[in-house]
């Protein structure tokens, strides 16, 4: 794992998906941990190797590891250990608005 290796997760956004920084190229959004590990896989990083909790390789702002959803409070919840998570997508307002908004403009064409 190369050591000066810089990695930057930005705070959630609007829809809990957190922007990843690599030696200062953005390498896009994540929206859950998996996407995290793969956007470092995809730096070089053996994804088996990384802690999401090491402070000396990943700088976390606006929230840790376990924080994936805006503002809320709510954490990512791993299906298979039962942490923290923002829940499905209904329980999330911004995105249920949109799929109504989505259903009545697909009922009026």
């Amino acid at each position: 794992m190369p050591p000066d290796l810089r990695i930057v997760v930005y705070p959630p956004d609007a829809e809990g998906g957190r922007r990843v920084r690599v030696d200062g190229e953005i390498l896009g959004r994540a929206l859950d941990p998996a996407d995290l590990l793969e956007f470092l896989r995809r730096a070089g990083l053996d994804p088996d190797d990384v802690r999401m909790d090491d402070e000396l390789l990943i700088e976390w702002r606006g929230g840790g590891p376990a924080m994936w959803s805006p503002d809320t409070g709510e954490q990512w919840r791993n299906q298979a250990d039962n942490t923290a998570s923002p829940g499905p997508a209904s329980a999330r307002p911004g995105l249920a608005a949109r799929a109504c908004v989505g259903s009545a403009l697909g009922w009026l064409m």
